[in-house]
């Protein structure tokens, strides 16, 4: 699904000299690699304080942490979405209330948004899915008539721009009051291990964020404050500090190989290619069909039989899993994420696919296809 070797080949000494240097300042730990990184990010994104943590999960609880919501109060978040969006916050003994979401976009349904809000209500936490932006201008809109906090999971779609009806522009992660991603190896923007980012506009609330990241503190050994040990270590940092200034080429590279697959799927009665909303661009985390009337398994055991990898996020919306069933919630509640989660399959995608790979994939998944017919 992703060939990180083949991209660390094309960086390999810019990637070797960064990591030596950590090893050679013996600063592994909140080290001026992390320094940098943070200030080329807040250039890139544009945002006015990024503080980088452990993860991407780390970074959801602990943005959700600094709004100072108290036990019981709900958060809206889509159903069709990875564990983390919602473990965060039940984690927190808040309430996940789970929404559907869009056929076309498989973002989170604004009008399902607003018909879940109660005087519970107290944040929407919107997911970016596969790289490209849910609605963020209604979203912001619903926000404030109803006074509530925006934390946008962009886990997926770091590099994504949304445009506003006025023209204006933002990235992904700066819109909502807060954003957070995830450098998890696979991201758009990947390191070597773990690693996560917040982003605010917010002054107050990111000196609260960065408390909360280290232990509650402040001062050394005044602890304010219940917080957490989240920190992205040096070496991380170093590794996407090389690899920033190259994510613009590697969205590129991943909109070629999209565009490759558009051609070929484009016409297939049983296929139904990524929709694209024309408010934002699309940075393809992951490049994901929505099959019809195809038998997905047998479909993925053809694939995996020469050679081609084919995954399904999400098999599962989050209102049918175990640990998160819900009385308020049953089978058929949320007919497009289910849906959505029967029929998804997303297909080989990242920075190093030629037009011969892309060739080889798509003629055996047309072949696959046809062959059960």
């Amino acid at each position: 699904m992703v060939d990180l070797q083949t991209q660390y080949q094309h960086i390999k000494a810019d990637i070797d000299r960064g990591i030596q240097a950590v090893i050679d300042s013996a600063s592994f730990i909140k080290g001026p690699a992390v320094t940098s990184f943070q200030h080329n990010l807040e250039a890139y994104t544009g945002a006015k304080h990024v503080i980088p943590v452990g993860n991407g999960t780390d970074a959801l609880q602990i943005a959700l942490m600094a709004l100072g919501l108290k036990p019981g109060d709900e958060v809206i978040t889509p159903t069709f979405t990875f564990i983390a969006t919602a473990e965060v916050v039940a984690l927190l003994g808040l309430t996940p209330v789970v929404v559907d979401v869009d056929w076309d976009t498989m973002n989170i349904s604004v009008e399902a948004i607003r018909k879940a809000i109660t005087p519970r209500t107290k944040a929407i936490v919107p997911v970016h899915l596969f790289g490209q932006c849910a609605d963020m201008e209604a979203i912001m809109a619903i926000a404030q008539e109803h006074k509530l906090y925006v934390v946008e999971d962009a886990c997926q779609a770091i590099g994504a721009e949304f445009t506003f009806s006025d023209g204006t522009k933002q990235q992904a992660a700066t819109i909502g009051h807060v954003g957070c991603t995830s450098f998890f190896p696979s991201k758009n923007l990947g390191c070597y291990g773990d690693g996560g980012a917040i982003f605010t506009n917010d002054d107050e609330l990111a000196a609260q964020m960065r408390a909360i990241a280290n232990h509650g503190m402040v001062i050394r050994y005044h602890h304010d404050q219940v917080g957490v040990n989240s920190r992205l270590d040096s070496i991380q940092a170093a590794i996407l500090d090389v690899k920033l200034p190259h994510l613009n080429d590697y969205i590129a590279a991943r909109q070629r190989a999209a565009a490759y697959y558009d051609q070929a799927f484009a016409n297939h009665s049983k296929i139904l290619i990524p929709a694209r909303d024309a408010r934002s661009t699309h940075v393809f985390h992951q490049y994901t069909l929505r099959l019809q009337n195809v038998d997905r398994d047998a479909l993925r055991e053809a694939l995996a039989q020469v050679g081609i990898p084919a995954m399904v996020y999400y098999p599962i919306p989050l209102h049918m899993q175990q640990a998160y069933q819900d009385p308020r919630y049953q089978a058929g509640h949320f007919p497009v994420a289910e849906q959505l989660a029967a029929c998804v399959l997303s297909l080989p995608m990242h920075t190093e696919l030629d037009e011969e790979q892309l060739e080889y994939i798509t003629t055996h998944v047309l072949q696959a296809i046809d062959a059960q017919l």
